[in-house]
């Protein structure tokens, strides 16, 4: 992998740099896309060879008179915080055309969708979009990274002795995966709170918001973390008006979509399962915030407290499973854009993850923290499978394999009575 000269002093490997690496190969342009802070820009830079920074007012101006100069520089160039000002997208997009598709031409770095009535060309075949997150436990040094999810989908597995207790882990979830915070002993409170200042006094006002009602929401989709709320609760438990009133769930829905174009807030889909029955899928999407210590700070939790608390200690290992899971299928060759779902249907089963490939390979997931809870996991693994392998028409009837994702574990191992995997998340890596 060949990073270029604006590399940051002290940068730490990111699992997005192979994809980014992989992308500036095939595409004119790559836009880096996700929440405030996540090390957007650092990786950015890490691959530049001159940068344009729109955040700053010199830049910005001059890019509002002539957005071409924001691409001005040696190749890559870098524009960071590009939909600051709109236009910069259509010039991107031009200028890979007028190159021929060169590749590798520009990276672009956002926080922030801009408004779609802004930008003319949607950029199809000359700017891809990689989605980063904040850092998984494997990149921060808290996993073993022994366990392979793409070794698993080659049927490559060797047990390991973990022996993981639960209470690092309510740190963890605590702390984050925020790279300004990566090997540093410090209490996350005070940056977690200039992360939701920045969110709420400038952020959502800019898109014509209310800060304050914006929090409220973010606290009850904290409250029904990894739920498929309804909007109608959602506005009710933020205090948006009455619960069946139209307009409370409008404005619940606004700051929702506020929140998903700032990436804070991201939806998991439900899975379009290949079962022959009748059976009504559910596929609402559940909400997870972009790093778990984004909803235990809006709920006040200390590792402390967490650990305490087992239910909600639940909800937020869940949470933490879920945003590591999405970092690494996406890295995976063969991954899709959008790479990790639920499963649920009318028959009362729910799966909580589920990662399918381009080729129609699929594994199915349970996250439990500890392995007391193993076995009823592994009854819902079975029989999801089972649904699906009763339609003759599926393109992969049978899953690549099916795991149980626990917090506190002594090993990484299969079990061959209950045909699953039992995996501490501590050892999980791509």
């Amino acid at each position: 992998m060949k990073y270029g000269t604006l590399k940051p002093r002290g940068y730490m490997p990111r699992i997005a740099d192979g994809q980014l690496s992989r992308m500036l190969r095939i595409f004119g342009a790559v836009e880096v896309a996700g929440t405030m802070w996540c090390g957007k820009t650092w990786t950015s830079l890490a691959f530049g060879e001159s940068v344009t920074r729109i955040g700053l007012s010199g830049p910005r101006m001059a890019a509002e008179a002539d957005p071409s100069v924001a691409l001005l520089g040696v190749r890559p160039h870098v524009v960071d915080e590009w939909q600051d000002v709109p236009a910069i997208w259509d010039e991107v997009r031009a200028a890979v055309d007028e190159s021929g598709n060169e590749s590798g031409s520009f990276i672009l770095t956002g926080s922030s969708e801009p408004r779609k009535d802004r930008v003319h060309h949607s950029g199809a075949g000359r700017i891809a979009k990689l989605r980063m997150r904040t850092m998984t436990l494997s990149e921060l040094g808290e996993s073993s990274g022994l366990i392979s999810l793409g070794d698993l989908f080659e049927g490559k597995f060797e047990p390991q002795l973990v022996q993981q207790p639960l209470p690092p882990l309510a740190n963890v979830i605590c702390k984050g995966g925020w790279p300004a915070l990566a090997g540093r002993d410090t209490d996350s409170a005070e940056y977690l709170n200039a992360y939701f200042d920045a969110i709420f006094s400038v952020s959502i006002p800019r898109k014509g918001l209310s800060g304050l009602e914006s929090r409220r929401v973010a606290l009850s989709l904290a409250r029904n973390l990894g739920t498929a709320a309804k909007l109608a609760t959602i506005a009710s438990d933020a205090r948006l008006g009455e619960a069946d009133s139209k307009s409370a769930t409008m404005r619940a829905a606004k700051h929702i979509s506020a929140l998903e174009e700032l990436y804070v807030v991201e939806q998991v889909t439900g899975w379009d399962a290949p079962i022959r029955s009748k059976t009504r899928l559910r596929t609402k999407p559940k909400r997870y915030f972009a790093d778990p210590s984004l909803a235990a700070s809006l709920l006040q939790m200390t590792p402390e407290r967490l650990v305490g608390d087992g239910q909600l200690f639940g909800l937020l290992f869940e949470s933490l499973c879920m945003h590591d899971l999405f970092v690494y299928a996406s890295a995976l060759e063969g991954a899709q854009a959008d790479p990790v779902h639920y499963y649920r249907d009318s028959d009362g089963l729910e799966v909580d993850a589920v990662i399918e490939l381009r080729d129609g390979r699929w594994a199915a997931f349970e996250v439990k923290l500890g392995e007391n809870q193993v076995e009823s996991a592994a009854a819902s693994l079975r029989r999801l499978a089972r649904k699906v392998a009763a339609n003759p028409a599926a393109r992969n009837p049978t899953p690549a394999f099916l795991a149980v994702v626990v917090g506190a574990g002594e090993y990484a191992r299969f079990d061959r009575d209950l045909g699953v995997y039992v995996l501490p998340i501590t050892c999980l890596g791509v």
